[in-house]
């Protein structure tokens, strides 16, 4: 098996040659990026191929160096079977999300491996709630079940009402992949952060049976 660094490694490496090389070739990033009308013609690659690229350098440094920090944590604790099944169900989680949201605007389109590294952040938490998160514009850490409830409320709050240029569906759909399948590789999770599971567990409950009325 190969080492966990290296891994990790591969997988930001991949993110940079593939998000470089789309910065300098539009046809490449219109060929692989998430994009509505293309997904329902049949190019589903584009749900994965998607969360390797990147806006721009501020998106792909900012997306990796979070992933550089909490990675790390899943894989001491759970190997890197398990990192990667929490990295690609996120992204693919986030992406199925964005997909149903956005069923409608055929032009939609999106890239960022911000689902990926949500759900990295979400199963990192339920690993420890009591790390020490900043929440822009606080000042001061927070614990990690705080931060994530308080993501999961913002990212809900974003998809809502269409804050800015950016992927909260992918970012909340990612979050809920992280959460969900943190519990399933690693159940005995259930014993040690069942505060944290309940509290992070109520918002995406209601969101999965209230979604539709977000629209």
């Amino acid at each position: 098996m190969m080492n966990i660094d290296k891994v990790l490694l591969i997988i930001i490496i991949a993110n940079v040659a593939f998000s470089i090389k789309g910065f300098s070739d539009r046809l490449f990033l219109d060929k692989y990026k998430f994009q509505i009308g293309a997904i329902k013609r049949g190019e589903q690659i584009r749900m994965f191929t998607s969360a390797f690229l990147h806006v721009d350098y501020m998106h792909l440094i900012l997306n990796m160096y979070v992933l550089y920090i909490f990675a790390p944590i899943i894989i001491i604790k759970l190997g890197v079977v398990k990192f990667l099944i929490l990295y690609v169900g996120s992204l693919l989680a986030g992406n199925v999300l964005t997909l149903k949201y956005h069923k409608d605007e055929l032009y939609y389109s999106a890239v960022g491996a911000s689902g990926a590294v949500a759900g990295i952040i979400y199963a990192a938490i339920l690993l420890n709630p009591d790390m020490r998160l900043m929440m822009f514009p606080l000042p001061i850490p927070i614990p990690g079940y705080i931060f994530g409830l308080g993501y999961l409320l913002y990212s809900i709050y974003g998809m809502k009402k269409q804050l800015g240029n950016v992927g909260h569906s992918a970012h909340l759909g990612g979050a809920i992949g992280g959460y969900i399948l943190m519990l399933i590789v690693y159940p005995s999770i259930f014993l040690t952060s069942t505060t944290t599971i309940l509290l992070l567990g109520v918002p995406i409950v209601l969101l999965l049976l209230f979604g539709h009325k977000l629209k």
